[in-house]
């Protein structure tokens, strides 16, 4: 078996190495293509706050993937065109600022987060999963049926937009900002699930009853663990709507839920850097398979089996043996 923080090592300098050879080689298409799987890695760490953690499994993450997606989106559209985004009560405008768009982001994932986990919650097991992917849905056919911001063909934006100090049209700058970004999110992550905070979380997922026993309020604990996931998931989400420079309703569907939990499930639910493998294994799949046959999920679904099958703890359980579990 190998180490895992020997793994997790490996794959940091694979995140490192990749878009310096790229760029050495002059392949701004692979440092494209791996900026796509940091994003998607974003997305899979903040699912799995709520999934590895909480045990809560969500079928509505695209909800908050997509709400990350379209502030980037309707913000962006504003200060193009040099529109309002309200006059009344007061003057809001658009915004081509990277942290201003995250920070409406995260507030708006947050809200929404609350709300949807605060319902959710009152229910459990198929039914959780039923009504997450229920809101999943809504939003999905609410961002179709709103013309203004384009409807089911969705959304462009010109020009990608700005951070201080860096060139974000530089692809390489803009990986860079990607990556810093997920490497915030496995930092919070680790100390998450360490704190006082993750452990109790982690007791409301093994034993609620014990939990409520000792006075601790097991739903709540699950639902600031869902709302931390939700914000984490939006930012993913107005990350990958600049990578792409486009938001579409592609964003809110059920297939968008389903992949950021197979990124988790591939890698492996509740481990660090699960997630991340999880979404570099796919992207490499997505690509190389995508260019051989257009049914490469066929190959996808038939790897997803072999996973399952071999271990719950997907790859890095596969390679590194179970997770041990600190006093």
């Amino acid at each position: 078996m190998i180490n895992e923080k020997y793994f997790n090592s490996v794959i940091v300098l694979l995140l490192l190495l990749v878009p310096a050879w790229a760029t050495a080689s002059d392949e701004p298409f692979t440092i494209t293509l791996i900026t796509r799987a940091v994003v998607f890695s974003l997305a899979a760490v903040g699912l799995n706050i709520a999934l590895g953690l909480g045990g809560l499994v969500s079928l509505g993450h695209a909800v908050f993937f997509g709400l990350g997606g379209y502030a980037m989106g309707i913000l962006a559209f504003h200060a193009q065109t040099y529109s309002a985004l309200f006059e009344w009560p007061f003057l809001i405008e658009g915004t081509k600022s990277m942290p201003l768009i995250w920070l409406v982001a995260l507030i708006f994932c947050s809200i929404a987060a609350s709300l949807i986990g605060f319902l959710s919650l009152r229910t459990s097991g198929v039914y959780f999963i039923m009504i997450t992917l229920a809101f999943g849905q809504m939003f999905y056919f609410f961002s179709i049926s709103w013309p203004k911001y384009g409807g089911e063909d969705g959304l462009s934006i010109y020009v990608r937009n700005g951070f201080p100090g860096l060139n974000t049209l530089i692809p390489l700058h803009y990986y860079g900002l990607c990556l810093v970004m997920l490497f915030l999110a496995l930092w919070f992550s680790a100390r998450l699930k360490k704190s006082p905070f993750g452990l109790a979380l982690n007791a409301a997922r093994q034993s609620p009853e014990r939990v409520e026993t000792v006075g601790l309020n097991g739903k709540r604990l699950k639902l600031i663990a869902f709302v931390i996931s939700g914000a984490i998931t939006g930012l993913a989400g107005a990350l990958f709507a600049d990578l792409n420079r486009f938001v579409s309703p592609t964003m809110f569907s059920w297939q968008t839920s389903g992949e950021i939990m197979i990124f988790v499930i591939i890698g492996g639910v509740g481990r660090l850097f699960g997630p991340v493998t999880g979404a570099l294994v796919f992207v490499s799949l997505e690509h190389f398979l995508g260019g051989i046959n257009d049914y490469w999920h066929v190959y996808l679904g038939l790897f997803l089996l072999g996973i399952v099958l071999l271990g719950k703890g997907g790859l890095v359980g596969i390679l590194c043996g179970k997770e041990k579990i600190n006093a």
